[in-house]
């Protein structure tokens, strides 16, 4: 059986934990040569590592212009061209209203908003007529949950570009889409998530439980593929049907 990215050169922004490391791992499997990005020189070593020869790391903060235009540079100089897109670098954090603060929306924006746009700008030039660009959502934006108030945002903001970036490149046959997790096992979600809030959240899941980062991996996969040829502009949910039901 062949390899579905055999051949191909993507870049995950954010592929140093996660979700991204998570697909980083499965593009390399399918045959991909993978770029990742992050913030944290020893977390891109030691994910290049797990994810074997076929990867390389460039440390860039999603945010930052020269960051992202040092990552498409080194792309090129080093492989030409980039076949699949995997905009997954971004944060959450949550303040309810009345407590947010413009330090707070200004981070919020800058990673999850700016970041994703202008990472794909860049990227453009590299693009094959027909690639794909995949972005991460998440179900925050189709959905009112207390204290997501910019998150949510951020997210609905990625899914609009879905749409017009699919518009924008209907000419090259560029097919750009969204996947959006629920409730995801990661480091991040670690984090925040008590014991209290992982049952309030697994509750929410019709599917009743939490997912996991392969998981999500495994549709980001499909997005990137040929398998996908004719999918384009789409809101593709990972979450046991949360957003759904």
């Amino acid at each position: 059986m062949s390899k579905r990215l055999e051949g191909k050169i993507a870049v995950v922004t954010g592929g140093s934990i996660g979700i991204g490391l998570a697909t980083a791992k499965l593009f390399a499997e399918e045959g991909a040569y993978v770029f990742i990005t992050g913030r944290r020189q020893a977390e891109l070593d030691a994910a290049v590592k797990a994810i074997g020869p076929k990867a390389s790391a460039v440390k860039a903060d999603a945010s930052n212009l020269a960051d992202i235009a040092h990552l498409f540079d080194t792309v090129k100089a080093a492989k030409g061209r980039v076949d699949v897109l995997f905009v997954n670098a971004g944060i959450y954090q949550f303040a309810p209203l009345g407590a947010i603060t413009e330090e707070f929306y200004d981070r919020m924006f800058d990673i999850n908003v700016k970041g994703a746009l202008f990472t794909a700008q860049q990227a453009l030039p590299l693009i094959p007529d027909g690639g794909s660009i995949i972005l991460t959502g998440s179900i925050g934006g189709s959905k009112g949950f207390e204290a997501a108030g910019v998150y949510s945002a951020t997210k609905a903001a990625i899914r609009s570009f879905a749409r017009t970036l699919t518009a924008d490149l209907k000419a090259r046959g560029i097919r750009v889409n969204v996947v959006s997790p629920g409730p995801i096992q990661t480091p991040g979600f670690d984090v925040f998530a008590s014991d209290e809030v992982r049952e309030l959240m697994r509750s929410t899941v019709p599917l009743g439980r939490i997912g996991t980062a392969e998981e999500v991996a495994r549709t980001v996969l499909f997005l990137a593929s040929d398998e996908s040829s004719f999918v384009a502009g789409v809101e593709l949910f990972v979450d046991g049907g949360a957003a759904a039901v």
